[in-house]
């Protein structure tokens, strides 16, 4: 598999990984744990691209000790950064970025990054970069249309690296991508139609951890009850690349929408909401602080109130979902399901795609997600 953002979450992966590999650690934090066909053993990481100007060029081994202060497996020494695609995703970020795109055409970048694709042979993408501000394409002619017209003001490295990922999976007879950023890649139907025409995998958008799946559990156990909400606030403060990149309100507003789609597809009515993350506190660091606050109203009028406050690893909560991701694209691309496959995204997405297609509760998802899987209901 290849890492595309070798930041707090592909360096937590890569790391959990290679440990997990020699025996140092165990399976918590990954749902599926060793259920699987494909066994977490069984990963490997052929390739990562970044277009932090420092991080280029260097070992993953290397760019993990800004992450990582603890023994470092020495097998990251054999994968080398390479340079990506930024397309001003590290806009108003005190990084100076570097990209293909800086050099060339992006249609000469998409080819550049398909051959190296096809000497490292990856059967699985995952796209953990900076989040980004984006439009979605709709079709697939106005996506290629960019592309061709070299329209970087359009795109962005997301949509790119989800385009050059399809023309691969063609050219090597199948492939998967995971994006687990706010982009919409699952959600559009542009990149549906490519990745079905193409022989592609998408997972997407928007990994699901710390507090949106909490809240989306806590509504679906309201729902159930038939509880009626009154207001939802809940906000998420860290110190991390990706909260300061949030400070941008672009970027901002597609992480809200992702975490807000939750609400009325599980409530069935749009109850008054504030979710969103909110701000970056430095100190705070990749272990984010999280709040949430739900009132409701139950049987003779009583009205109540969830009050939650919490502090989460933010990078290995998302890092723990990708190893069943990688795992899960490559038997989906074994199976070849083709386009979006919302079983998988039910459950670890916070925006599952396709478009069409709603959140569910995710006791549901899960069983969904298994059963898709090939393995046994848990709970049903």
């Amino acid at each position: 598999m290849l890492i595309l953002g070798q930041g707090y979450v592909g360096s937590t992966f890569a790391v959990g990984v290679e440990r997990i590999k020699k025996g140092e650690l165990g399976y918590y934090g990954i749902p599926l744990k060793n259920e699987l066909q494909e066994k977490v053993e069984d990963i490997e990481i052929v390739g990562s691209y970044d277009v932090d100007k420092n991080k280029i060029g260097k070992s993953v081994y290397d760019v993990v000790k800004n992450y990582w202060e603890n023994h470092i497996p020495e097998s990251l020494k054999n994968v080398i950064v390479r340079k990506g695609i930024h397309l001003r995703s590290l806009r108003n970020l005190p990084i100076e970025a570097e990209g293909l795109e800086d050099e060339m055409t992006l249609k000469e970048a998409v080819e550049k990054l398909v051959e190296e694709w096809k000497k490292s042979t990856p059967d699985v993408i995952i796209n953990v970069c900076t989040t980004e501000s984006f439009t979605p394409f709709g079709n697939k002619e106005k996506l290629i249309k960019a592309i061709e017209d070299n329209n970087k003001e359009r795109l962005t490295a997301s949509q790119v690296y989800a385009y050059a990922a399809a023309l691969y999976a063609k050219e090597v007879g199948g492939a998967a991508f995971v994006n687990a950023i706010p982009t919409l890649i699952a959600n559009d139907p542009a990149f549906v139609e490519l990745a079905k025409e193409n022989n592609l995998v998408i997972f997407g958008d928007d990994g699901a951890t710390g507090a949106t799946p909490l809240t989306a559990d806590i509504l679906s156990h309201l729902a159930q009850r038939n509880r009626y909400v009154k207001d939802i606030a809940q906000f998420n403060i860290g110190g991390n690349a990706d909260f300061l990149a949030l400070t941008d309100k672009e970027r901002n507003k597609s992480k809200e929408f992702t975490k807000s789609s939750v609400v009325k597809e599980l409530l069935g009515y749009d109850a008054p909401h504030y979710i969103k993350p909110t701000g970056f506190l430095e100190p705070l660091g990749d272990k984010k602080f999280i709040a949430m606050h739900i009132e409701y109203v139950s049987f003779n009028g009583a009205v109540d109130e969830l009050i939650i406050n919490g502090r989460i690893n933010d990078s290995p909560a998302l890092a723990g979902l990708l190893v069943d991701l990688a795992r899960l694209g490559k038997i989906a691309v074994d199976k070849k399901e083709f386009g979006t496959i919302y079983e998988v995204n039910a459950f670890y997405m916070k925006n599952p795609g396709p478009v069409e297609k709603p959140n569910i509760p995710r006791i549901i998802a899960y069983e969904k997600m298994r059963m898709w899987a090939g393995l046994k209901p848990k709970w049903f």
